[in-house]
């Protein structure tokens, strides 16, 4: 009976898209897979019972069944973070490990999604680090690219999970990096005793995000072309510049959302004609009705939302790193990746699981 825990140095790092692409694969080669998540952070209630949002939905994928006491003993409400700093919430461990022996019963190998970071839960003494140790688990551990790579934290992981680390995956990483991941920053962790089990480059369709989806995110409303709402935005452009700036910046990125004041007929149009998957405009100003009726022909969406350029490009920035993998066309995308880019040969060694 094989257990892998599935972490990260951060949250939104990319552990359900990994915990989705390994069961998957698993399941097609022929293995009993079980998967629980022992702590959730979203709790939904869907027909009277408490389940987190993220373990609902992946189990949903892989097609397990277990039920939501099993499938995430610890849901970390506000309730029970309150009873955590009382110290009122009893043996959260023992939930967890009756969970675990539930679901691995039978199983070849059993996934076991974790939350936030590595340290996450450590105010309720069920950190990632903790349940690897006491349930004698193999770890994985994402290291997502923002702006540099978390080595530090991956040293120190090292020593403290010791054996049970199975290896590191380094997801997202900005195609000019790739060169010095490969080249200089896998070969200095594997110096130090770390597996690259892969390295997975960025990929645009990964953080996109539907434009109704933008809309209701952003606070907004969708006020023209309706029945395109399903349209994909993978980036955005601020349309704050010159005409000529801007069309030189908007035909280097297509299915960018132009976010732009709705006083900008002029940015509108040039946005509208070279095929941009939504305008977003600022400030709660609507645009004339030359602009809406050109949005209706092309069957380009507008959004309008009553914030400022600058805080909707903040949250913009913030809201395609941390959308969920929801849309099938994403988690087979997901399932590509991990498929191409991951050394499955090393890890089914370390699960012991080679045939």
């Amino acid at each position: 009976m094989a257990g892998l825990y599935v972490g990260a140095t951060a949250g939104y790092s990319g552990k359900n898209m990994v915990v989705m692409g390994l069961g998957l694969r698993l399941q097609k080669e022929g293995y009993k897979v079980g998967y629980l998540k022992p702590v959730g952070a979203m709790p939904r209630e869907i027909d009277g019972r408490l389940w987190d949002d993220d373990a609902y939905h992946v189990q949903r994928i892989l097609r397990t069944d277990e039920a939501p006491e099993t499938l995430t003993p610890i849901i970390a409400s506000h309730d029970f973070q309150v009873k955590a700093f009382r110290n009122q919430t009893g043996d959260v461990m023992g939930l967890i490990r009756d969970a675990y022996e539930k679901v691995a019963a039978g199983k070849d190998v059993t996934l076991v999604g974790g939350s936030g970071g590595m340290h996450t839960g450590k105010y309720c003494n069920a950190d990632g680090v903790r349940v690897v140790r006491e349930l004698g688990l193999k770890a994985v551990v994402i290291d997502r690219y923002s702006k540099e790579l978390n080595y530090d934290y991956l040293l120190v992981l090292r020593e403290q999970l010791g054996d049970h680390l199975a290896g590191v995956i380094l997801n997202d990483v900005a195609q000019n990096f790739l060169e010095e991941t490969h080249t200089l920053i896998a070969p200095f962790l594997r110096d130090r005793g770390i597996r690259v089990l892969g390295v997975i480059p960025k990929d645009p369709l990964m953080a996109a995000i539907k434009v109704a989806d933008l809309a209701d995110r952003l606070g907004g409303k969708v006020i023209s072309a309706h029945h395109k709402a399903d349209r994909i935005v993978e980036s955005f452009l601020i349309g704050t510049m010159q005409v000529e700036n801007f069309m030189t910046h908007f035909r280097r990125q297509k299915n960018s959302a132009i976010i732009v004041g709705g006083d900008r007929s002029d940015v509108h149009l040039v946005a509208l004609e070279g095929d941009s998957p939504c305008l977003v405009l600022t400030g709660n100003l609507y645009p004339n009705d030359i602009i809406l009726t050109r949005s209706e022909v092309l069957e380009i969406p507008i959004i309008v939302v009553r914030e400022d350029t600058y805080t909707v490009a903040k949250k913009m920035e913030t809201l395609l790193m941390r959308h969920k993998l929801r849309d099938e066309i994403k988690i087979r995308q997901g399932a590509q990746l991990i498929n191409a880019n991951l050394d499955f040969g090393v890890l089914m060694e370390q699960l012991g699981l080679g045939r």
